[in-house]
């Protein structure tokens, strides 16, 4: 297919890129007009835009089959960082896909997203705008998952020894994943019908460590219920 990633110059998006390329996908990297672009981009088109020119983004979206949306406020001194990026612009990317027939999203957001009482809330209060923007994706009318990830790590040494632990929404809050398999994940969200209209937690650990040694096609034909929204 030919999918869009937003997000792509950051550091689960490119992986994300890079997943759906080693994959056979054909990839429409979204990156801000200022981002500094990470090694690792060839082979995928990129575009570069604001996610809150709609004009823009609908002509960057027509086309693809499907949307990856991986953008997410970085911590710093501005507070107003995770209303706009975790909010307005996936507000505004889906209202882009809803207007040129991008029927298919899968949304990057957080564990705990939508808890009050936690400490990256002193961040602009992020959990509870990432809510936000899950809300806005499933009052929509597009065939969506969410998926929550743990703390992400950067570490790439050891992913043949990480078992990734799937639940559904608020049924985890702690736990790390690295942002390769999260990139994975995504991926194979994409790939499995099942994982439409679902919230997906995920984090990851040895064998040991974790609950679940299936994969997530597996793991939700084990899991048919379908909780609704928390």
């Amino acid at each position: 297919m030919l999918l869009a990633v937003s997000g792509a110059s950051g550091k689960t998006g490119w992986r994300v890129v890079q997943e759906a390329l080693s994959r056979g996908h054909q990839v429409r990297a979204l990156a801000r007009p200022g981002s500094e672009l990470p090694a690792g981009l060839e082979g995928a088109e990129l575009v570069r835009l604001e996610l809150s020119d709609g004009p823009a983004l609908a002509l960057a979206l027509s086309g693809c089959q499907a949307l990856v949306i991986a953008t997410g406020a970085r911590p710093g001194i501005d507070l107003t960082g995770p209303l706009r990026v975790d909010a307005w612009a996936v507000s505004s990317q889906i209202r882009a896909c809803e207007a040129v027939g991008v029927n298919r999203v899968v949304l990057v957001s957080s564990l705990c997203a939508g808890l009050w009482w936690h400490p990256l809330n002193l961040f602009g209060l992020i959990l509870v705008v990432k809510r936000l923007g899950e809300q806005a994706l499933e009052r929509s009318s597009l065939a969506w998952t969410i998926i929550r990830p743990g703390g992400l790590g950067e570490a790439e040494s050891d992913l043949e020894q990480q078992t990734i632990h799937y639940s559904n929404a608020d049924q985890q809050q702690d736990g790390r994943i690295p942002r390769r398999l999260v990139a994975g994940v995504c991926l194979d969200a994409l790939d499995t019908p099942l994982s439409q209209s679902r919230i997906l937690e995920i984090t990851s650990g040895t064998p040991a460590e974790a609950a679940s040694g299936e994969t997530l096609a597996s793991w939700l034909a084990n899991n048919p219920e379908r909780p609704g929204n928390p």
